[in-house]
């Protein structure tokens, strides 16, 4: 099996979710690319895909929207799960799906999506960024749950039969790496 996971990210914070996801789907015995959207030129050769984004201002980044647009019919019929990066909170769940991803979900027919809290690194900013996270007062830090990204990477492996192969997050059977 050969698995897609590609994901737009500003400051890299979605792209190691999204690695996270793929050394799970590679440990439990699929073939994975990790690519960014803009250098995915054919879904063809994928038994499924994973596309994730960060989340600015509750809306997906333009590369990931591209990605959904180029290969909207070639993705009709692999399976193909969503997920969005960006909830700034220390503690409880990620915010429910937005009214745009909601409309991903019945265009794409993705057999689901995951929102995961993100992280916010003063060093990854630029100077505008950092004085805009000054006006709302976001906070600062690292509020990815990690245990719950593994989670829901084992239960796309075992949706697509790999239950009893997904053992741990080995690193191998990764092709590539998403710039950051």
């Amino acid at each position: 099996m050969r698995i897609l996971v590609t994901a737009a990210s500003r400051h890299g914070s979605t792209v190691e979710v999204a690695e996270q996801i793929a050394r799970i789907l590679s440990a439990a015995g699929a073939g994975v690319d990790v690519r960014s959207p803009a250098e995915v030129g054919d879904v063809s050769p994928y038994d499924a895909v994973v596309l994730g984004s960060a989340v600015y201002y509750g809306a997906w980044l333009p590369d990931a929207l591209a990605f959904l647009r180029r290969h909207e019919d070639a993705l009709a019929p692999i399976p193909l799960w969503l997920f969005s990066v960006g909830a700034l909170v220390p503690d409880g769940p990620a915010p429910p799906a937005s009214a745009q991803v909601d409309e991903l979900l019945r265009r794409t027919h993705a057999r689901g999506h995951r929102a995961f809290r993100g992280a916010l690194e003063v060093a990854r900013l630029s100077w505008t960024e950092r004085l805009m996270v000054a006006v709302v007062r976001a906070p600062y830090g690292d509020f990815r749950n990690w245990t719950d990204v593994r989670s829901w990477a084992h239960d796309i492996g075992a949706e697509l039969g790999g239950a009893g192969r997904v053992a741990s997050a080995a690193t191998s059977g990764l092709s590539a790496r998403l710039p950051c």
